[in-house]
């Protein structure tokens, strides 16, 4: 009910200031498209999602900078915005823009007179935006739609957060084994908490890089590919260091692919999700968010305590760019 009102309040404050320009004979395109914009903003902010102007993007190899492009919270494309001039031929304008490769996926192209809604690639709605049920609807199929993609990485995130805990302590109990009866593992795992004193911080504790290990073996899967690089766990020097201790760790008892397979769905509906946005710094943001999820889905004190503190985020950071 209340986004329902906040979105009520966003149309009348739009239709208001398209008034005031017209009391103040202002029609060029600029200035009218800001009242598209803050109607899109602020019916965005309803969702916890960012409406980002002049963001560059990729659809079909060709790069695009839509007016507006809207966010998630996991920094996902969730559609686009692209404003024309009253005296344009939208048709022809919105031919212009599809030859040049703009995203169809959702995207909203208007001139204040009329919007016309493009999804799945192909025309849904075509509305007049005097009339507000008009632009109520659009702006109701706009935030609704989905690409199937992102649905099935909503549903799955809020599947596997249910689950990170009892992976998560699966995983230590591995460790703890190790710990005590794998002589390989132990000589690994010290040589690289030597490693964590030296480089990150010399009052860590064990404990703390045993959550390193169960991060890097929930999460190390995503790294490789959704940046589309198989070999950055053995290139990357933080990530091949924790891969050592990793190896001796499955070098009894524990299958490694065994573990990710079962969790195969769960991957899959990240990576698509990831393959949806073209950009590096893109992924980046989106890895980073969902590296921050699961970490909270298993460790609540820590994450409220300390936030992302093991693997540190600017480690994070670190092996994304190297990648």
């Amino acid at each position: 009910m209340n986004a329902i009102k906040s979105t009520n309040k966003a149309i009348q404050t739009y239709y208001q200031t398209l008034q005031d320009y017209r009391e103040h004979e202002i029609g060029h395109e600029t200035a009218l498209r800001s009242a598209f914009q803050n109607l899109l903003a602020d019916t965005a902010k309803t969702h916890h999602w960012l409406l980002v102007p002049e963001q560059s993007t990729r659809s079909g190899g060709k790069r695009a900078v839509p007016v507006g492009t809207v966010c998630d919270d996991f920094n996902l494309h969730r559609g686009y915005w692209e404003a024309k001039d009253t005296d344009d031929d939208l048709d022809a304008e919105i031919a212009k823009k599809i030859k040049k490769g703009y995203p169809l996926n959702n995207i909203i192209f208007e001139d204040t007179r009329q919007a016309v809604l493009f999804q799945g690639h192909r025309e849904v709605l075509r509305v007049d935006l005097t009339d507000a049920q008009n632009v109520a609807d659009l702006l109701n199929l706009f935030f609704d739609y989905a690409e199937p993609e992102i649905e099935d990485f909503a549903k799955a995130v809020e599947e596997f957060k249910d689950r990170v805990p009892d992976l998560a302590g699966k995983l230590t109990e591995k460790i703890d084994a190790a710990h005590r009866d794998n002589a390989k593992f132990q000589t690994a795992f010290d040589s690289f908490f030597a490693l964590c004193q030296s480089a990150l911080n010399p009052n860590i504790s064990r404990a703390a890089v045993d959550e390193m290990l169960v991060q890097h073996l929930l999460t190390e899967r995503l790294f490789r590919k959704i940046f589309d690089n198989p070999e950055f766990t053995r290139r990357n020097v933080i990530a091949a260091e924790v891969e050592t201790v990793i190896d001796a760790l499955v070098s009894k008892s524990f299958n490694r692919d065994d573990f990710q397979k079962s969790l195969d769905r769960f991957y899959v509906a990240i990576e698509n999700a990831a393959h949806t946005m073209p950009e590096f710094s893109d992924k980046q943001h989106f890895l980073n968010t969902v590296y921050e999820r699961f970490f909270q889905g298993y460790s609540v004190k820590t994450a409220d305590t300390h936030g992302i503190v093991y693997t540190p985020q600017a480690i994070v950071d670190f092996m994304c760019a190297s990648v």
